[in-house]
Formats: C-alpha cells, structure tokens, sequence
C-alpha cells in the first residue's frame, strides 16, 4: 500500500486516514530519563475538525504554553489516557520495559480505539494493531506531540505533589530528573520512596548516607 503523505503535524495522521487506517493514535511517555518519580505515558486521537494550533515536543515548550495546549487537547480530543508506572515497577521492569509497558497501557485504555498507532523513537510491539515508530514523532506527527504535552503536564503535576511531602529534594522545580541541586539533595538527604534503585547515582548517594 502506498501512503501519499500531506503537509504540516496532520499530515501522517490525514495520509493514514485517507488509507482506511483511521483512528490514528499518537503515543509517547515523559520521565524516563528522571531517577525520581513515575514515568507517565500518555495516548491521545485527536480530532482532524479541530485542529490545535502550536503542537510541538513537549520539551521545547514553556510550561505555560504545555498547559494552554493541555487544556484545548483535553477539550478536542476524540481520546486521551494515560498510564502511570511508578518508580518501584520502573526499578522492576527496568526502564525500557517500563516504557513500552506505559505506552501499551495508555493505547490500551482509550475509549475509542485506535486502528494504527504513531509512536516517538522507538517501536512498541503488543498494541493490538499496526504501528510506525518515528524519528522524532512529538515534533512532526501532531498526535504524538499531543500525547507528549499530555504525558509532561500530567508527570509535572504528579512531582509537584510529591514536593509537599519531599520538600527536601525541590521536585517542584526539576521534576525528578538528574539535576545538579537535585543530586546535591540526594547525596545530602539520601534516597526517598520515590527515586529509582535502577539509576547510578541513587546507589551511590545512598552508599554516602550509609552509617
């Protein structure tokens, strides 16, 4: 089957569409690269009668900006779920199960389902239907950076939540991931409940607090 794509974010969705392939799902995770916290994974099929303007990586956004673009993809999608996998199934799994297990969960849980499945970086077998892993999805399919602002705001409040009860470690304001205060933090208060056993540097500043 050829595929004659069209132009801008909506174009791989449009071309799929046009193929008999619709709904097309986007699907992507934050937080994998944090040794704190959950990695959440986010699924969204968005609806091409009303398109949102400004879709982008996630990562490339402000945070006002993500929760603007949160708020108008909760509000048009035709779906959106999401799957938490919090740190403990994270050091189980490890962190690339972890991730492909995210990414099933949320497919798995929207409620309109998916014909074919966009995802960012890498392939994720067991899905349930075909699926095409693109190199940097979240910038040039719009469902796939839907699924990334989804996944980051929803993961950003989470560690905004934590911060009250670890108010030590500043989550609120690195969110988990592997900053210089962050590890000034963990080599000083040592690992909490929620960082990862499966990251270096949790080992290690836990061997600093060792008595």
């Amino acid at each position: 089957m050829m595929i004659r794509l069209g132009r801008g974010p909506y174009g791989y969705e449009r071309a799929l569409v046009r193929a008999g392939l619709g709904p097309v799902a986007g699907a992507d995770e934050a937080g994998r690269g944090a040794c704190a916290g959950p990695l959440v994974a986010a699924a969204v099929i968005l609806d091409p009668g009303r398109p949102i303007d400004g879709l982008d990586d996630s990562k490339v956004l402000s945070a006002e900006a993500r929760e603007r673009l949160h708020g108008q993809i909760m509000s048009r999608a035709v779906a959106v779920a999401v799957a938490v996998v919090e740190a403990g199934e994270c050091d189980a799994l490890g962190m690339h199960q972890a991730d492909l297990q995210g990414l099933r969960r949320a497919v798995g849980r929207l409620d309109v389902a998916p014909n074919f499945v966009l995802t960012d970086g890498f392939a994720v077998d067991g899905l349930g239907v075909p699926g095409l892993a693109m190199w940097k999805g979240d910038k040039v399919a719009a469902c796939v950076s839907a699924a990334s602002i989804v996944a980051k705001v929803t993961r950003d409040r989470i560690m905004v939540a934590h911060d009250a009860t670890y108010p030590e470690y500043g989550f609120a304001v690195h969110k988990g991931y592997c900053t210089s205060v962050h590890q000034a933090a963990l080599d000083l208060h040592g690992p909490s409940d929620i960082h990862r056993w499966c990251f270096d540097n949790v080992v290690r500043a836990a061997r600093v607090r060792r008595p």
